[in-house]
């Protein structure tokens, strides 16, 4: 698989506590004539898979490629709405992990984010399973290892706690954007990294009571949905990280 053929060539990267960055090195990327030849080859393979589309009740209407599901129509700017997850990971102090997203990335490249942000794909049919977010937890387990390098065994699908869904959009850069319910999961565990470069350009913990300065001293932007999740409710679960059980709303879909 594409994946496991790129894991074997990513290096083995240090990290740091507290508020140090540790940089990602990059690997030469071969141009390949793809649909999507303007973009990285392997970001342009991505564009391929399969999203799963909802109305905005989050109820599976169909299925579209990534890149159909992050277009911005250029006459209405609509972009269609398609499911996703949002990780927050946290070690046993209590210190939450960011990333910034490489400069391969094709929607919101260099921008600092949450542990990990992706969809669950339509064409694997356990991530289609919706009893108790069954296949959003199998794609986040599919994901933290494929963008950091945290092996599977490390992690089960059962770990994460699924706390709400936000709906939320935003227009990008005018050509990409997003339009997503965004299902947010919640880990606190002591994990592996070995961060993807071409996901991934650089990994960082963060303390609660820092997260503020750490916001402010960015050397780039935040992605919008990690904006609105920390200006929103973040602070909150992260005050909250062994009762975040009094948070969970599963009937309710926040809309930002």
């Amino acid at each position: 698989m594409l994946a496991s053929r790129l894991n074997l060539l990513l290096p083995r990267v240090s990290w740091l506590r507290g508020c140090s960055t540790t940089a990602v090195g990059q690997k030469h990327q071969r141009q390949v004539p793809t649909e999507f030849a303007v973009h990285d080859p392997l970001q342009a393979h991505a564009l391929k898979e399969q999203c799963i589309l909802v109305d905005a009740n989050d109820q599976a209407i169909g299925a579209a490629s990534k890149a159909d599901c992050h277009r911005v129509h250029p006459e209405t700017n609509d972009v269609k709405l398609h499911r996703a997850f949002s990780v927050f990971l946290f070690n046993s102090q209590g210190e939450m992990l960011v990333q910034k997203r490489s400069s391969h990335k094709v929607t919101f490249p260099n921008t600092y984010t949450n542990a990990c942000c992706s969809h669950p794909l339509y064409e694997i049919e356990q991530e289609r399973q919706e009893r108790n977010a069954q296949g959003i937890r199998v794609a986040a387990q599919r994901r933290l290892n494929y963008e950091l390098g945290i092996p599977t065994e490390e992690l089960q699908p059962q770990d994460f706690r699924y706390l709400t869904r936000i709906h939320y959009a935003d227009t990008g850069d005018g050509v990409w954007g997003e339009h997503e319910i965004d299902y947010i999961l919640f880990l606190q565990k002591d994990v592996t990294l070995r961060p993807n470069s071409n996901e991934v350009s650089e990994v960082r913990y963060l303390r609660r009571d820092k997260i503020d300065e750490a916001v402010a001293k960015f050397s780039a932007p935040l992605t919008p949905w990690f904006s609105l999740i920390l200006q929103h409710r973040l602070k909150l679960w992260w005050d909250n990280l062994h009762q975040l059980e009094q948070f969970e709303d599963l009937s309710n879909i926040q809309r930002f």
